[in-house]
């Protein structure tokens, strides 16, 4: 495909550019779909070729058609110069922390962040000299953390256990005046729902395990990013010796065709369960940010244009007994970690964290793709078993 119908494409809407961008073309005899590509060794046609690293592609963990196929859909979604892709959406945290600081760096990190990318920068970049300082996700201002050695701010919103939502353009404009890198973990959102490069954003995180693949099959993670920051990125990931295995991006990039279809299914269903639940005796509160209700509903609808699947419910105090006996028998809803899949899934939530004035038990709910009346039916019946197991 040429430049200018890259370019061309560009201009599309979200929906054509997820059914057209990284498609095979004409130099895969008419394929519709990029074939797969399983590359270690990338033959040169010459002595000259080799020394002056000609060639599209050199060798396999730098990069396959397949690979770019990927990276071309999500920079397009992102509105990036540049994506690469890692093996996880952890990869895709680490990355960043470990290309964007050194030692005698600085970092801040949310307190709602990620378990595993909070443990990292607890626990691993202290040893390359790397202080790590954790901050309320609802500070109102984030001048008094600054010092003269903070590299980079680390921001997650909404957070995937407790759903808080970051003033982000406060924090933006902070950084920015104290030229400090920001990056932020936009796997809730997906780049549908909100485009962190676009805020000015310098760092554009994503589990592509969720959402972007949506079928719960695979394990990817991408970072995005602008041309001066992208080559920062690069280098690290190069030096980290960072790839992905071609049937992984080629089940990703399957999925990311229909991410605008899933993604409008999941806010449908998701915000219709969330509101029944605020009405059950049971729940104390719901954590969804496009409720009325959340305490940031007013920066959700400021920054982002839609939301998925994910939130969690504040139970009234209850036994365990009471939670076990819910959730072993759920019909629909699974018990288990990730989520963006088409399958409901329901978790309890351990905290590293206070949630506030949290009395009671939570729960993280994800709302798949199935009939949304099927899905209250099986909630209905596991607050049946749950109030039977009072006593």
């Amino acid at each position: 495909m040429t430049k200018e119908k890259d370019k061309a494409k560009d201009k599309n809407k979200t929906p054509t550019l997820l059914a057209h961008r990284g498609r095979a073309g004409s130099s895969d005899f008419g394929a519709v779909n990029p074939p797969v590509y399983h590359a270690s060794t990338i033959l040169f046609d010459s002595y000259e070729d080799i020394i002056n690293n000609r060639g599209a592609f050199t060798y396999g963990r730098r990069g396959t058609p397949t690979t770019k196929a990927l990276e071309d859909v999500i920079s397009s979604l992102e509105n990036a110069d540049g994506t690469l892709l890692v093996p996880s959406g952890l990869a895709a945290c680490t990355l960043t922390l470990l290309a964007l600081c050194k030692q005698g760096d600085h970092v801040l990190v949310p307190d709602n962040a990620y378990e595993s990318t909070r443990s990292f920068s607890q626990k691993v970049l202290p040893d390359f000299g790397i202080e790590a300082e954790i901050y309320d996700p609802t500070i109102k201002d984030i001048s008094p953390l600054i010092r003269d050695n903070t590299a980079l701010i680390f921001l997650e919103s909404p957070g995937s256990q407790t759903f808080e939502v970051m003033d982000l353009q406060m924090i933006i404009k902070i950084a920015q005046e104290n030229n400090i890198l920001t990056a932020m973990d936009n796997t809730w959102a997906s780049p549908l729902f909100c485009k962190p490069l676009d805020m000015d954003i310098d760092v554009s995180v994503q589990s592509a395990t969720k959402y972007v693949s949506g079928h719960a099959d695979c394990l990817l993670g991408y970072v995005s990013a602008h041309q001066n920051v992208y080559n920062r990125l690069k280098r690290m990931y190069g030096l980290l010796g960072l790839c992905v295995g071609p049937d992984d991006v080629a089940l990703t990039l399957r999925g990311v065709r229909t991410l605008d279809v899933r993604l409008k299914r999941h806010q449908e269903s998701a915000l219709k369960i969330a509101r029944w639940l605020e009405q059950q005796e049971q729940v104390l509160r719901v954590h969804h940010p496009a409720l009325e209700s959340h305490p940031q509903h007013h920066l959700w609808k400021r920054d982002f244009t839609g939301s998925g699947g994910l939130f969690a419910i504040e139970l009234n105090p209850c036994r365990e007994a009471q939670i076990a006996a819910m959730l072993d028998d759920m019909s629909l809803f699974g018990i288990g970690y990730s989520w963006g899949g088409y399958e409901s899934l329901m978790i309890p939530v351990i905290l590293l964290r206070e949630l506030g004035p949290a009395r009671g038990p939570l729960l993280r709910l994800h709302i798949g793709l199935e009939d949304v009346e099927d899905l209250l039916e099986d909630l209905s019946e596991g607050f049946k078993r749950f109030d039977k197991a009072r006593t």
